[in-house]
């Protein structure tokens, strides 16, 4: 994986073999961050990346210029390398070792983007607890967005805030707003 834009632009990243992740495609991110670029001013957002894995999401809000970035998953090599990666680039991104879920019903900062990055088999009653607790918990700013990116096998527009999705190969970003 590598760095798309800003001051680490180009920056190539490899993960430990032994981490069990499934970072997004570049051509995917890429193409995520051409549509956020045309509806925020990075240096201002709040970010919180779920299921983070290696970081590569953060990574690239980092690099662009975001100062409040937290990372949360649930595996600790994961949350280890995106200490450690983040240090490396120096981007103050700050990783919580935690069950998202778990996170999500006592956190109470509120994000101007929430990005999540499950499992791409877990089970659609999960996916669906994602958007519930964001809109419930009320976790965004307003003009905030939670973006879900799944499987193209999964479906999410039935569930309440669906607003758009958008396909790249066999990944889809699904984004839910108030």
């Amino acid at each position: 994986m590598r760095i798309i834009s800003g001051k680490n632009r180009g920056r190539r990243i490899t993960a430990p073999k032994k981490l069990p992740v499934r970072p997004t495609t570049d051509m995917a991110k890429e193409a995520l961050f051409n549509i956020l670029n045309n509806d925020y001013y990075f240096e201002d957002l709040k970010i919180l990346d779920l299921f983070s894995g290696t970081g590569n999401i953060a990574y690239e809000f980092g690099s662009r210029g975001c100062k409040s970035i937290t990372c949360v998953d649930a595996h600790q090599g994961c949350v280890k390398f995106i200490i450690d990666t983040s240090k490396e680039l120096e981007l103050d991104i700050t990783a919580l070792k935690s069950d998202v879920f778990s996170y999500l019903e006592k956190v109470s900062i509120k994000s101007d983007i929430i990005f999540a990055d499950p499992p791409y088999d877990l089970p659609f009653e999960d996916f669906s607890k994602i958007p519930e607790f964001v809109f419930s918990r009320e976790l965004l700013l307003e003009e905030g967005v939670l973006i879900v990116e799944h499987s193209k096998h999964t479906d999410l527009s039935s569930l309440p805030n669906f607003s758009k999705e958008k396909k790249y190969g066999g990944s889809v970003f699904s984004f839910f707003e108030a």
